[in-house]
């Protein structure tokens, strides 16, 4: 397959010089692009700054100045606080991925004033010429000018068939090579470039697809955003025209029931968790591409792992060189047979573990000045599984004993049966009868030796393993290894039924593929578009796949899984196509960003509920007291007063807190069924004490105090129910608000309108805390009740269908 310029290191090309560079540079010819995946800066603090609900403030605080209600414009501290915490989290956290990225980022060798460097591939220039070989996404568009390729376009195209690429053949950014080695010479650099124009469309389709806490939360916020507006026109109405009321009180009623309406600290909260998360990980040398790749990852029951890279260390080694029965007849002495190999290796250019496991083992025998010259070189493919030199004695193969082998594989059973067993790689070097070892191997093999490889299981293997048996995450197994090395790799490893293994070169239809993935764990002898088609049918079966891997056979499955997680010394392409990154390729680090995702999961669920229930009380009181001609009794500093010690502080301490439990359910369905308690309990009070005060011609200050220490009970009651089970910290978080709030009613009292009240009310206000707590614990236990009776229904209804 081709000549000896397949070999490319030695060439005649010289590449740009520095003034040719500089003139690039000065034109404009850079690989940057504008397609980044985070933010920048001004768009850091513009998303925090110019919001929907940021406009909605600002209109309530010109309006309580025009009537010239200034105590109640102590919302405005907090706003502002929540805009500066956000803004500043979000910068922190894109400069700790920055500098990661930097350390990240692809890097390309390029051809300049006659010398190989290598550089950033951001760096580049149009016109330089860089080398490719196996692993490399191809950064910007060029044309091969010397030496041959795989390239699979799998990423653009979304077809998986490997395409040779030669002299005078384009090849297009966000390709990657499979195998061989070419100089190109890159035409459309950064904005230009195939992939930049790709994305650059999908940036204008959308943002992508958003986790399901980050799209309940959009949701909950687009609902809000939309029926607050209404509401307060109907409040405004019934109370200036309707209730006669003044233009002051109308207003201050009004806003009281917007700000009770808007969730002004629940988005904050998510991006904060988010972004502290992010920085966590980022200590433990774990890059995050997708920040959703957080709650993705919590959400995992299924993992598809890689055998090397991720069971084992990245490294191989060659335990030995075995002789086989049949070579004979082939060669003379063994002597020649192991000179034969050391020419091989010599001669293949491929670039992975393997081959430098056999060219480190093969360089103590040293390079005899004789060695064969290769006349073409075939490079090793995931798709063929071997690679292929001729020299004028024939040609000779090196591969996987299956698919070199083919029918006549039994024959050589009893020879690598053992080393197989015990978790050995073994590879046959054979010579070919045919002539053409490019294309499909249709003539008989005949096996010459044995080469024998180990890859250590990595040391804390086991242990990460197990700890995602204890959580109830499967683990598939999925290698293009002989399936049976891959099994005693994976029981070594301690992962569960790695007994039940199968080889999916017999899997020839997609039925027999989905009915194995019920039955076995272990597959060998996978490609890379039965890898994705694995992964698809295990999403297609309801459950939430995360794959790792490391090279470029992986991409395609790590393309479609829920969440992808590549190890920094794999392939590049691997690393740039994953949404998370083990920078250190350790994947002991895994449960560390399940644990990280459990975190953020569980304390925003249970901080969102908090704001809901304060939500879910404005509306449905708003929505009383337009249909029962009340006005609405609470005023904008009292509510600010409650939000800050029964929601906002208590929320985001909550929320740092460690959280190990296990994510079940759908976020917007476990938020609203604890919070649609409370916020029912708060109606009903609030209202109740509402119709009393005008029975007993309370005044309305007096009920407005009443109600928001009404709320405060209520409020301290739910946050007891989900703080539990306690610890001291929660215990502190819980005294410290109940202080904070006693503090601000006695001393700031006027701040915050807590005025002092009549002895029915001190009365009416103890009866309908008791009452609270009661219709509480009733309203959350029917509640739990109708949940899971209509569960139980659905399940019928799902069995019978069946």
């Amino acid at each position: 397959m081709g000549d000896m310029t397949d070999e490319i290191p030695i060439t005649a090309l010289k590449g740009l010089t520095d003034q040719e560079v500089e003139e690039r540079v000065q034109q404009g010819f850079v690989n940057h692009t504008n397609n980044q995946t985070g933010k920048s800066v001004k768009e850091i603090i513009m998303s925090n700054l110019l919001t929907y609900f940021n406009l909605i403030f600002f209109i309530i605080a010109i309006l309580l100045i025009y009537v010239g209600s200034y105590r109640n414009l102590t919302f405005l501290p907090i706003i502002i606080g929540n805009i500066m915490i956000g803004i500043v989290q979000e910068l922190r956290a894109k400069q700790i991925l920055d500098k990661m990225n930097i350390v990240n980022a692809p890097h390309s060798l390029v051809l300049r004033n006659g010398a190989q460097q290598q550089i950033v591939s951001e760096d580049l220039v149009k016109d330089d010429i860089i080398l490719l070989s196996a692993g490399n996404q191809i950064c910007a568009d060029a044309v091969v000018i010397e030496g041959k390729v795989q390239v699979n376009e799998a990423l653009l195209t979304g077809e998986a068939d490997e395409i040779e690429k030669v002299s005078e053949n384009k090849l297009l950014s966000g390709s990657f090579v499979v195998s061989g080695q070419c100089y190109a010479k890159l035409e459309h650099v950064g904005d230009d470039s195939y992939i930049s124009k790709l994305t650059a469309e999908a940036k204008i389709a959308g943002s992508g697809e958003q986790s399901e806490m980050i799209r309940s939360i959009n949701q909950l916020v687009k609902w809000i955003g939309i029926i607050i507006i209404p509401i307060g026109a109907l409040l405004f109405y019934q109370g200036y025209f309707l209730s006669q009321e003044t233009m002051q009180k109308s207003i201050i009623s009004m806003v009281a029931a917007l700000i009770g309406m808007i969730p002004e600290g629940l988005y904050l909260l998510t991006t904060i968790a988010l972004a502290l998360s992010t920085m966590r990980l980022a200590k433990r040398n774990i890059l995050l591409h997708d920040m959703k790749s957080i709650e993705t990852l919590a959400r995992v029951d299924v993992l598809c792992v890689d055998k090397t890279g991720t069971i084992t260390e990245t490294r191989m080694q060659v335990e030995e060189f075995l002789p086989s029965q049949t070579y004979h007849g082939i060669l003379n002495t063994e002597e020649e047979l192991t000179q034969l190999f050391v020419d091989y290796s010599f001669a293949i250019q491929d670039d992975n573990a393997t081959i430098h496991a056999i060219k480190e083992y093969t360089k103590t025998f040293g390079k005899n000045k004789e060695t064969r010259i290769p006349l073409t070189i075939t490079p090793f493919t995931s798709t063929t599984k071997y690679s292929g030199v001729v020299f004028k004695e024939g040609s000779f193969i090196l591969g996987a004993p299956e698919f070199v082998m083919r029918e006549d594989y039994e024959l050589i059973v009893p020879e690598i049966g053992s080393y197989i067993k015990t978790g050995h790689r073994v590879l046959v070097l054979g010579k070919y009868e045919g002539d053409d070892i490019a294309s499909e191997l249709t003539k008989k093999v005949i096996p010459l030796g044995f080469v024998i490889l180990s890859n250590p299981i990595r040391k804390n293997a086991k242990e990460t393993f197990s700890y995602f048996k204890e959580q109830g995450v499967t683990v598939k197994v999925i290698s293009g290894d002989n399936p049976e090395t891959v099994s005693e790799v994976a029981r070594c490893a301690g992962i569960d039924n790695a007994h039940k293994f199968i080889d999916a070169s017999t899997l020839d239809t997609e039925s027999k593929l989905v009915s194995a993935l019920e039955e076995y764990t272990v597959f060998g002898r996978v490609t890379p578009k039965q890898k994705q088609k694995l992964v698809q049918a295990l999403q297609k079966n309801g459950h939430t796949v995360a794959m790792t891997g490391d090279g470029v056979n992986d991409i395609l499955a790590m393309k479609d899984a829920d969440c992808s997680v590549a190890m920094a010394s794999g392939s590049e392409a691997a690393t740039q196509a994953a949404q998370v990154v083990l920078l250190d390729s350790d994947f002991a680090h895994m449960p560390d960003v399940v644990l990280e995702g459990r975190q953020v999961v569980n304390n925003v669920q249970r901080s969102a509920v908090l704001f809901l229930v304060k939500n879910i009380f404005s509306l449905l009181l708003s929505l009383f007291s337009v249909v029962f001609m009340f006005t609405y009794p609470l005023e904008p500093s009292q509510i600010s007063l409650i939000s800050m010690f029964t929601i906002g502080i208590p929320g985001f301490l909550l929320a740092m807190e460690p959280n190990k439990k296990r994510i079940e359910g759908h976020f917007l369905k476990n938020v609203m069924i604890k919070a649609l308690p409370a916020g029912l309990t708060d109606v009903l009070a609030v209202g109740a004490l509402v119709f009393c005060g005008e029975v007993f011609s309370l005044p309305k200050n007096d009920i407005a105090t009443a109600s928001t220490l009404l709320l405060a009970v209520v409020g301290f009651i739910i946050l007891t129910k989900i703080s539990a089970p306690f610890n001291r910290i929660k215990y502190g978080i819980i005294i410290i608000n109940i202080l904070g709030l006693a503090f601000c009613g006695i001393f700031l009292h006027r701040l915050y309108a807590i005025s002092e009240m009549s002895k029915v009310c001190i009365v009416l206000l103890i009866v309908f805390s008791f009452a609270a707590e009661s219709l509480f614990r009733y309203l959350s236990l029917g509640i739990e009740t109708l949940d899971s009776f209509f569960l139980k229904v659905i399940h019928k209804k799902n069995d019978i269908n069946k």
